[in-house]
């Protein structure tokens, strides 16, 4: 026998960080008398990119009933006549602001809740402001000013 042929393991690898964390693993450690702590992440799984724009308390001390503000209706109809303007369908203008094709479903139906941010990108998109005295007008282009 050649020295190729013989092979000398010098040490174990230790178990993946994975492996140490699966059920199997906790229940052998328990049985062994290990002491094991187990922590649970709290809302890891559901990460939001947006909040929604009022909390419940806050919510409560403003309405009897609880209800949230929604878009008025004829912001609903300015997004969708910009939007059919610049011949987008409402898949593609919520692509192009990073949102879902939801939010624009609901906006122009007047169900959506208001949030500054989403209806900034919006006004960007189809060119006219929704917020404001001035609705319905053209948004002047950046760096340009009255």
């Amino acid at each position: 026998m050649s020295d190729w042929d013989t092979v000398t393991v010098l040490k174990k690898r230790a178990p993946k960080a994975s492996a140490l964390k699966s059920e199997q693993a906790v229940n052998a450690a328990r049985r062994q008398g290990v002491q094991v702590e187990t922590q649970q992440k709290w809302g890891a799984g559901s990460n939001k990119q947006h909040v929604a724009a009022k909390n419940t308390a806050k919510l409560d001390r403003e309405t009897e009933e609880l209800r949230h503000e929604t878009i008025p209706l004829e912001v609903g109809k300015l997004i969708q006549q910009g939007r059919q303007a610049k011949n987008l369908s409402q898949k593609e203008l919520a692509t192009k602001i990073n949102e879902k094709p939801q939010v624009i479903t609901d906006y122009e139906a007047g169900r959506g809740i208001p949030n500054n941010v989403i209806i900034g990108k919006i006004e960007r998109v189809i060119g006219i402001k929704l917020r404001g005295k001035d609705r319905g007008t053209p948004v002047a282009p950046p760096g340009q000013k009255k």
